[in-house]
């Protein structure tokens, strides 16, 4: 498989340090402070050996004499797949190749659990190939997981810190509580309760010791409508720390590629119905999707901003979900005689042909990307990043970087994304934006502009009286920046209405192509995310960036 693209220029030792933005610039500093950049690429061994990684990495912490350092966003994938996945092409060096390619620094290897993964032995089959891959790859951070069956329900990504136990613990957790393998997926108390136990077993393996760490992503959440509302509330609430958030944009952003797949082709292949099994309060648009993004996180005031409401902290992402590229010419190899996925675990490695083949998604990092706010470079750094819910996402490399802070009285250093920020009622507050538009043509050949900054606000008023609510009634479009024609770097100093009660914010944007009122009416949000004609939908035409929110205490 050749390298079409070179690597990222803040990646690149040959690019001098001129030519880099400034969220570049710090990119290349953690990777230079943790023995990664230079010279380094060429005897970095290091992250075959995590604990040695990190390590590395102690001394990369930017110092700001202050508690709330300047964060350096490193851009990753928790959803991607190989030959170990039964429906999937790839092999995991392949994949990590793509994904330095690309310019990603970390990404989670999630293979489906069924038959033939558990009976060959699942993570455990599957770990001396991470181990390698990760000695070939030594500027990616590469972590092992599963694909989990939540019992009752749809897919979650499960991963775990690199550690003597990694590929053990999953292991366990995937013949324990998958509910493809256990045969619990339907409906019922009895499998809800399973999908808890399994969450709750897991962070129970953290605090023991078993692992350094531990996350859970819903993947995909409103694709068959069977993630309810109760359910993602009873998933947070059982392992706060450890079930921290869904994909907020799927993968399969290629499935609607004009003339590719068909004409009734969405992107992220949301492509299904309400079944039997789909929880009925859900309405029948959230079937598809709007910009690219999960019905739950394009829709002001609908499902994400309902379980924000509650003033606890869930995350989105998102990712390739990577399983066959669109355009690609590889397929699969042969099957020896007797030999099948049941009875190996293993796909055949590919093959190249002349011709392309079927496919919905992109490369890891060829479109999107999550951008996780540390101040090391490492395993644990990233986790603990993906906690505190210091994250923003993008399609298509829309923006270089963004920077956000909500600070008291017009400066200081304030609270960041994640974060909370105690005011007093009534306090003039003020939101810092700083945008590095992009500087490069992406990975289609040309160069996003953003168009517009939107913040989003909504009350926080304690848990849900109704835990089937996907309603946050008081949540809506607050402010929109037009920046057309705004380039380089440069910061929106957005004042905040003063707060009478807690609340929280975040921040979406797009290229402006297309839009038009949301799902819940003008009045909410004026110029959200639409959904595609079916069979054309191409992704490049439509791109979008959203962050976490930051919470107000009042």
């Amino acid at each position: 498989m050749s390298t079409e693209q070179p690597l990222p220029e803040w990646a690149d030792p040959a690019v001098s340090v001129d030519r880099l933005d400034a969220q570049g610039v710090s990119r290349r500093g953690l990777l230079r402070n943790a023995g990664l950049f230079g010279a380094g690429f060429a005897t970095a061994g290091v992250l075959a050996s995590p604990a040695a990684a990190s390590a590395a990495a102690t001394a990369s912490r930017p110092s700001h004499g202050d508690d709330d350092p300047e964060f350096v966003y490193l851009a990753g994938d928790h959803h991607v797949h190989t030959v170990y996945s039964h429906d999937a092409k790839y092999t995991f060096s392949q994949q990590a190749m793509r994904a330095a390619q690309f310019g990603l620094d970390w990404m989670v290897l999630t293979e489906h659990s069924n038959i033939g993964h558990a009976n060959a032995g699942g993570a455990l089959a599957e770990h001396a190939e991470v181990v390698t891959a990760r000695a070939e790859n030594p500027r990616m951070l590469l972590f092992q997981g599963l694909e989990w069956y939540i019992p009752a329900a749809e897919h979650a990504t499960v991963f775990t810190a690199p550690g003597p136990n990694e590929a053990e613990i999953l292991r366990q957790f995937e013949l324990a509580y998958d509910g493809k393998l256990l045969n619990r997926t339907t409906d019922t108390p009895q499998n809800q309760a399973l999908a808890v136990e399994a969450l709750t077993w897991l962070a129970a393996r953290k605090r023991a010791g078993d692992v350094p760490d531990a996350l859970v992503f819903a993947n995909h959440p409103s694709r068959l409508g069977i993630d309810s509302p109760a359910e993602m509330r009873g998933w947070r609430d059982a392992a706060p720390g450890i079930m921290i958030g869904m994909e907020g944009a799927p993968g399969a952003q290629g499935a609607a590629l004009p003339g590719w797949r068909g004409a009734n082709s969405i992107r992220g292949e949301y492509e299904n119905k309400p079944s039997a099994q789909s929880w009925p309060g859900y309405p029948a648009e959230s079937y598809v999707t709007y910009g690219g993004f999960d019905w739950m996180a394009a829709t002001v005031g609908g499902m994400w901003d309902a379980l924000l409401a509650e003033g606890k902290l869930f995350s989105i992402t998102s990712n390739s979900d990577s399983h066959r590229t669109v355009y690609d010419t590889w397929r699969n190899g042969d099957w020896a005689p007797g030999k099948n996925f049941d009875n190996t675990g293993k796909l055949p490695d590919p093959v190249q042909t002349s011709t392309p083949q079927p496919g919905s998604d992109f490369w890891p990092g060829q479109f999107s990307r999550t951008h996780v706010g540390v101040t090391r470079y490492g395993y644990r750094e990233v986790m603990a990043g993906l906690r505190a819910g210091r994250v923003w996402v993008d399609h298509g490399q829309l923006i270089d970087a963004i920077d956000v802070r909500l600070v008291a009285g017009g400066s200081g250093r304030g609270a960041t994304l994640g974060g909370r920020l105690r005011a007093r009622k009534g306090q003039k507050l003020t939101l810092l934006v700083t945008v590095t538009t992009a500087s490069r043509p992406n990975y289609h050949g040309v160069l996003p502009a953003l168009a517009h900054v939107d913040v989003i606000r909504g009350a926080v008023r304690g848990p849900a009286a109704d835990r089937t609510s996907w309603r946050a009634p008081a949540t809506k479009v607050a402010r929109s920046v037009d920046v057309s024609g705004r380039t380089g770097t440069y910061t929106l100093r957005i004042p905040i209405d003063p707060v009478r009660e807690p609340t929280y914010l975040r921040l979406r944007g797009s290229d402006g192509r297309r839009n038009g009122p949301g799902l819940l009416g003008a009045a909410i949000d004026p110029h959200g995310p639409v959904a595609h004609t079916p069979g054309d939908g191409d992704p490049w035409l439509d791109t979008w960036f959203y962050t976490n929110p930051i919470f107000i205490d009042v």
